[in-house]
């Protein structure tokens, strides 16, 4: 059955959370490398990574995402999907990252302002609800597996696992979803060519 939407995950899919990480080690007045260290002790445990800030005994400090954090395969990526594709992002993000990807793509969303997190199976049902298309015909993309892939399959989508970011890397994708190393294999992975965008299609999530 042919893909309609394509839908991605936020951090360490379209957005390379590096430079991210650093600035919240910096205002929080931690070393870099032991940030790092205990995020990767972590994700290794299966572990949510909010738990680091209870770890190292400091507030999570408020840091965003710019435009000049995009991994350099996403804005082509996205580019290249929209039109055969309603192309949209939500994950569990603040509202705020919403307003960098909204002329980026179709649909947007937020975990924070859906009031809906991942792993959620309700989060995954908003998504479809919002796109107004059967799950099939949905396909989300992540990096995560606990987070994106596993909910993803189980709410009937088609997921596809990207291998990058410490997550991607630990975590084996099940033999259902596609996997990919780059944004630049997705559209010739996708099944099938969904069908050619409506300009009355695109409303925000």
């Amino acid at each position: 059955m042919a893909v309609e939407a394509v839908f991605f995950d936020i951090g360490e899919t379209l957005v390379d959370e590096t430079r991210l990480w650093e600035q919240a080690a910096d205002a929080a007045g931690v070393p870099r490398f032991t940030l790092m260290g205990v995020l990767g002790g972590l994700a290794a445990r299966g572990e949510p990574h909010t738990k680091v800030w209870e770890l190292l005994g400091t507030a999570a400090p408020r840091v965003a995402f710019t435009a000049a954090d995009f991994y350099p395969d996403a804005r082509a990526c996205l580019e290249r999907l929209r039109g055969p594709y309603r192309v949209g992002a939500v994950g569990n993000t603040g509202v705020e990252t919403e307003e960098l990807l909204r002329p980026l793509v179709d649909l947007v969303g937020s975990s924070a302002r859906w009031g809906v997190e991942k792993p959620s199976a309700a989060f995954f049902a908003r998504l479809v609800e919002e796109v107004g298309t059967r799950p099939e015909r949905i396909a989300y993309v992540g990096d995560r597996v606990d987070n994106d892939v596993v909910p993803a399959l189980e709410a009937g989508l088609v997921a596809v696992h990207i291998r990058r970011g410490p997550w991607g890397f630990l975590h084996e994708p099940p033999s259902g979803a596609i996997r990919i190393e780059s944004l630049d294999e997705l559209p010739a992975k996708l099944p099938s060519v969904g069908r050619r965008r409506r300009p009355t299609d695109a409303r925000s999530a």
